[in-house]
């Protein structure tokens, strides 16, 4: 039967009313965001005019992060995170205004701007981007971002007056490797490098698995059959697929591998290992192991649990581990101690603190500075309750902006904003297994004698 053929003119009628109102809030949120690209160029302006007016060298810099801490603070969202909306709305709202007006308009949506300011990222005349926002929107405003997408660098390679030569170079400057933390304990790797070295390593990836794949079949039809059946087929048993023979395949080659190519005359890097941090309940360690497992989950890196039964292979192959004490029922650290001796201090302030202790920011400890909250030249002490990690983007904004952070018992650290808005930052709560006191009667109503008033005479 035909979709839709048996509806009735009524329903038609709302269906085309919904589109028609999905179509009208659509322009709303678009405009909105037009609105909120207004307002995050006009804070990164403002950033500049301040830093210009007092002659800052480090040409704005330190001023943007000041006031990108002070948004993201205000949002809940990290401060590197409104700087990157800061840059975009700039370029948006500075560089191709036509495009913005476009998007406030609701003739096209953010994710078309996206698409436009990135292929016109290298226009740097004003007369060339003009031209080039006026012959895109005529594409953007009748096609999906994606199918824009090709188009949009299309035209804009007819407006560059630099080879494509010259910006490949100055693209390999961009070039990185990240980390995105999904669910279920797994992550995403990320590369962003030259198309051909990308495509390579893809291409080499997959022609390893297939190479498995296909010997691991050719060995199996070799097996006679009496083996086969009773399942003695040696590597015919391994039923990875080709993604997941390429995933482990990568997992191999950079966990494994030299890198040649970049190792010194020592080949001091083929002997790096890597390294990771995982906190896991003792209760957990001593569980039973079986694939259901209800224990308390590991947590990687502060950032994201991983399976109980990785932990425990991490542990037993672990040659010294960090032991973090923790109330029993509140579940707040109370001491740090190690079964091979090293520095205690830091070991105790990277157990408490985790990660960066600037609001909103994520880092991990390990890659963090420790600083004294009040200065040891000015007498602080060399102790946990004035001492605290900080990345060194927020190292260098509380030495260097109006920002200042006060730290009170129990590691907590009150960040008071040069708009004099005040957060708390608390240590992270710790992985552990907490023991609930037993229920007890509570009365409905507690009564306190009231305080005596004086009697006038």
């Amino acid at each position: 039967m035909t979709a839709l053929l048996d509806a009735t003119d009524s329903q038609m009628a709302m269906l085309a009313d919904l589109v028609a109102g999905l179509q009208a809030a659509e322009e709303t949120i678009s405009g909105m965001q037009a609105v909120r690209d207004g307002i995050l160029a006009m804070a990164s302006q403002l950033a500049i005019d301040i830093a210009q007016g007092a002659e800052h060298p480090d040409y704005g810099d330190m001023a943007t992060r000041a006031v990108a801490a002070e948004i993201g603070a205000a949002q809940r969202v990290s401060d590197r995170t409104i700087e990157q909306r800061m840059a975009a709305a700039s370029r948006l709202v500075t560089d191709l205004p036509a495009v913005w007006a476009a998007q406030g308009a609701g003739r096209i949506t953010a994710a078309h701007a996206r698409v436009i300011v990135e292929a016109g990222a290298h226009l740097d005349d004003p007369v060339d981007r003009a031209a080039y926002a006026a012959a895109v929107l005529v594409v953007a405003e009748v096609e999906s971002p994606n199918r824009l997408r090709r188009d949009a660098r299309r035209i804009a390679e007819e407006y560059q007056s630099r080879s494509l030569t010259e910006r490949h170079r100055d693209a390999r400057e961009q070039r990185r490797v990240w980390v995105t933390d999904l669910d279920d304990g797994m992550s995403a790797l990320g590369v962003h490098g030259p198309s051909t070295l990308i495509h390579g390593m893809y291409d080499r990836l997959s022609q390893m698995a297939h190479r498995i794949r296909d010997e691991r079949a050719r060995t199996a039809n070799a097996q006679p059959q009496e083996q086969q059946q009773d399942g003695d087929a040696g590597d015919s048993t391994d039923e990875r697929t080709v993604d997941q023979l390429r995933t482990d395949l990568l997992s191999d080659l950079v966990l494994t591998g030299a890198p040649t190519g970049h190792d010194s005359a020592d080949a001091l890097l083929g002997a790096i290992q890597a390294r990771v941090e995982v906190t896991v309940p003792v209760l957990t360690l001593m569980g039973g192991g079986t694939d259901r497992d209800d224990s308390t989950p590991a947590e990687l890196d502060g950032r994201c649990p991983i399976d109980v039964a990785t932990a425990r292979r991490l542990a037993g192959a672990a040659t010294g581990w960090d032991r973090v004490l923790t109330h029993p029922i509140s579940g707040a650290m109370l001491a740090v101690d190690r079964y091979r001796p090293s520095d205690h201090l830091r070991r105790h302030l990277r157990a408490r603190d985790q990660r960066c202790r600037f609001p909103t920011c994520g880092l991990a400890a390990r890659m963090c500075d420790i600083d004294h909250n009040h200065p040891a030249s000015e007498g602080g002490s060399t102790c946990d309750d004035n001492l605290a990690h900080f990345c060194r983007r927020h190292h260098m904004m509380k030495h260097h902006s109006p920002w200042r952070v006060a730290q009170a018992a129990g590691g907590v650290l009150e960040w008071r904003s040069p708009t004099g808005s005040i957060y708390i930052d608390r240590p992270p709560r710790q992985n552990t297994v907490r023991f609930e006191p037993a229920a007890r009667f509570e009365p409905a109503a507690r009564f306190e004698p009231a305080a005596p008033n004086p009697v006038p005479f």
